[in-house]
């Protein structure tokens, strides 16, 4: 029998900065929800609003006594509570059946032993009995459908909310791995900048974060596409509108694309040259939500001279992979930590 394998979870949880993904072993991802708690402060403590999408609604739109809380950034959980609270709900989305569940949970690389320790700790707080670790790249390039356990180099680009992960990997294992902060929190933060700084705009997260899915790109495109965008004047304290372009908001995120780019030219400088040379032969899979930025995949393959590709279903990768591991016995025995 293989070790761990009397053990083994039957749920797999992909705890992001942006969205929540639990998946079922041989029924795969089941629930999704924005990771997010809005609570309520009164006398009494505090009080559970919503959670996931109801609370997201909530953004930039609640009154002095109740907040919203995004408990996990950057991969990190920072509010203890909130998670709880949230890991609660999602847990229970499972169903009846799983009740104290042993999970498998997905960390983002180079997590310290804290970190670490907090996410298991909300977990079982939540309600789970054990928890095992699994890092986050090998669950997404196992979720891409990468050869992980041949002796092939691989090479994956996971751009989440909170992180981007860039991994390359061969033979069941991590050859070059680096978590860069840099990801689609900061592309958001970066147009918000932008506008308070070139129109004197004031926007929220949600209004950001529409901004890039609407007309957000790497690179400028032709032709341009525009957007009009409401806010608060940050002199005059009203309300006003501009009109903005997709170069205007590639102008904006240079400065962050640049440094993602930085970073998968760093992993390449230490990758090995025999799978240097098979990642030039299959090309480098990009995934993650952030990945669907305009223009992205252009401005990667331009500064590497790499094929960039795109996974298939890219935002679900990570709890994809998580829910293949628990599947394949092997591939949990050599990947999973205890």
């Amino acid at each position: 029998m293989i070790p761990g394998f009397r053990r083994k979870p039957d749920l797999a949880l992909d705890l992001g900065t942006c969205a929540t993904r639990l998946a079922v072993r041989g029924r795969g991802v089941v629930t999704e929800v924005p990771t997010v708690v809005a609570v309520q402060h009164g006398a009494g403590g505090k009080t559970v609003v919503a959670t996931g999408i109801a609370a997201r609604k909530m953004l930039g739109r609640t009154p002095a006594a109740t907040e919203v809380v995004r408990p996990v950034r950057e991969g990190v959980v920072v509010d203890f509570d909130a998670t709880e609270i949230l890991l609660r709900a999602v847990l229970a989305s499972a169903g009846r059946t799983f009740l104290r569940p042993q999970v498998l949970v997905c960390v983002p690389l180079g997590h310290s032993e804290v970190e670490r320790k907090a996410v298991q700790s909300s977990l079982r707080a939540a309600g789970a009995r054990e928890v095992m670790l699994l890092e986050s790249p090998l669950a997404a390039v196992v979720g891409a459908g990468l050869p992980i356990e041949r002796p092939v180099g691989s090479m994956l680009v996971d751009v989440g909310a909170g992180r981007t992960h860039v991994a390359v990997t061969s033979l069941g294992g991590l050859v070059v791995g680096r978590s860069l902060r840099v990801a689609g929190d900061a592309i958001d933060a970066a147009i918000a900048s932008w506008l308070r700084d070139e129109h004197g705009l004031l926007v929220g997260e949600h209004t950001a974060e529409a901004i890039k899915l609407r007309i957000g790109c790497a690179v400028p495109i032709t032709p341009p596409v525009h957007m009009r965008v409401r806010g608060r004047d940050a002199q005059a304290g009203g309300p006003r509108e501009v009109e903005l372009d997709s170069d205007q908001v590639a102008r904006a995120l240079a400065p962050v694309v640049q440094a993602l780019c930085d970073g998968v030219l760093a992993v390449l400088r230490e990758t090995p040259p025999e799978i240097a040379s098979d990642i030039l032969e299959a090309g480098v899979i990009l995934c993650g939500a952030g990945s669907r930025l305009r223009g992205l995949d252009a401005l990667l393959r331009d500064a590497t001279g790499l094929p960039m590709l795109s996974a298939d279903d890219p935002a679900r990768c990570v709890a994809r992979g998580a829910c293949r591991v628990l599947e394949d016995d092997a591939l949990y025995a050599r990947l999973v930590e205890g």
